[in-house]
């Protein structure tokens, strides 16, 4: 598959996944979704700009680490993301909500889209970022400090908005990993 083509369709999955299901929820899609959804909550910023100026933020933060060609597919990446949520937010509105329904298929979703990403070599941007440049900093697998960072996010988000958001940020986390993962290896 054409990378442009793939991070495109990356980008607009993953975007509908949270754009439509997680965020209207108020699940966040990560690290970088918490904080969002704590900008939107405090100063009324769409969900779809918020997430852009997170994982933007987060990104310039990490361009020593992660070079300036991965740096730029990655903006494209985001921002399609970010572009598509905003998309999603606005076209479509669903009056009966189903919390367990959206809380699957969007982390479905969701987990397509960055899998879609990654096979592309493209971040999703987000706290993986700054999970990579601790990795390299403490000389540990990257997976350690983005659980603990996501963790300590998710408790702000859920001190904030609901509690609830926590036990459905980590169900949506391990759903949309294993679909990550799926995509990833084939």
């Amino acid at each position: 598959m054409n990378k442009t083509f793939s991070v495109i369709l990356g980008g607009v999955i993953q975007g509908f996944g949270m754009g439509l299901f997680l965020f209207p929820q108020s699940i966040p899609s990560g690290g970088a979704g918490g904080l969002a959804l704590v900008i939107h909550h405090f100063f009324s910023v769409g969900m779809g700009l918020s997430l852009w100026i997170v994982n933007f933020s987060l990104l310039l933060c990490g361009m020593y680490y992660l070079g300036k060609r991965f740096v730029l597919w990655t903006i494209v990446g985001i921002s399609i993301t970010s572009f598509s949520i905003y998309f999603f937010e606005q076209l479509f509105f669903i009056e009966e909500r189903l919390l367990w329904f959206d809380l699957f298929v969007g982390s479905i979703f969701l987990g397509t889209g960055i899998g879609l990403l990654m096979r592309s070599g493209v971040s999703n941007g987000g706290i993986g970022v700054i999970a990579f440049m601790i990795s390299h900093w403490r000389n540990t697998l990257p997976g350690k400090p983005l659980f603990w960072i996501n963790c300590c996010i998710f408790l702000l988000t859920a001190a904030i908005i609901s509690w609830k958001v926590l036990i459905l940020a980590f169900i949506s986390q391990w759903i949309s990993t294993f679909v990550v993962n799926m995509i990833y290896r084939y």
